[in-house]
C-alpha cells in the first residue's frame, strides 16, 4: 500500500470513529506496528497543520488519537450554532405529534397501531425537536418507553396546557376516519 493509502485509512478512521482510538487499535486495522502507524498520524497530522485546515489530530494520553476542530475556528462554530434552527414539521411528524398530544402517555407500538406504519422515525424526530419526550416506561411485557409532549409543545402551539387542546367531535372524528381509510384504501367497521 502506498503512504496515500495509509493516511487515507487513518483518516477515515478518525473521522469515522469521531472518539478517540488507541494506537494499537489503528496499527490492528492498518497491519502495521505501533511505531509505523504513529509515524503515519504524525506525517498526517503535519499535514493538517501546514495546510491550515480545520482539523486537528490530536494526541490523548500518548496512546490515542483523535480528529477534532481546530481552535482558531470555534468563533465560525459559535455563529453556526448560534443561528436558529429550521424544524419543519411534515404531514408525518404532525400526524405523530397529535397522537403523542392526545393519547399521552403512549407508546410507539400504540402509535404504530392507530397510524399503521412505523413511526421510530416520525417520534425519535420530535423527541430530537424537543416536542415530545420519554416519560418512563409502561409497566407491561418488554416495559415499552412511555411518551408525552413538552413544555416546548405546548409554547410551540399557543396553549398553556394539554387541557387547552382542542377537543374533537364525533362528526371531526368520523371524517378523520373516512380520510384515513381512503387513505389506505380500506374500509373500517365500527360496531
Amino acid at each position: 500500500m502506498s503512504e496515500k493509502n495509509y493516511e487515507a485509512i487513518i483518516e477515515a478512521i478518525l473521522f469515522t470513529m469521531g472518539d478517540s482510538v488507541e494506537l494499537s487499535q489503528i496499527a490492528g486495522a492498518i497491519e502495521l506496528s505501533e511505531e509505523e502507524t504513529k509515524e503515519r498520524i504524525e506525517k498526517l497530522s503535519a499535514h493538517y497543520e501546514e495546510e491550515g485546515r480545520g482539523v486537528r489530530i490530536v494526541c490523548l494520553e500518548g496512546s490515542s488519537y483523535q480528529m477534532c476542530t481546530d481552535s482558531a475556528m470555534y468563533e465560525y462554530l459559535i455563529r453556526i450554532a448560534k443561528q436558529p434552527h429550521k424544524r419543519v414539521l411534515t404531514d408525518v411528524l404532525l400526524e405523530t405529534l397529535s397522537i403523542v398530544a392526545y393519547k399521552q402517555p403512549v407508546t410507539k407500538a400504540e402509535i404504530e397501531k392507530i397510524r399503521g406504519v412505523s413511526s421510530d422515525h416520525a417520534v425519535n424526530k420530535l423527541v430530537e425537536y424537543g416536542l415530545v419526550q420519554e416519560l418512563g416506561r409502561l409497566d407491561a411485557p418488554g416495559k415499552p418507553m412511555l411518551f408525552g409532549t413538552t413544555e416546548e409543545f405546548l409554547r410551540s402551539f399557543g396553549v398553556s396546557s394539554i387541557d387547552d387542546l382542542p377537543e374533537l367531535t364525533p362528526d371531526q372524528m368520523e371524517q378523520f376516519r373516512t380520510e384515513a381509510e381512503q387513505e389506505a384504501g380500506v374500509e373500517v367497521v365500527t360496531v
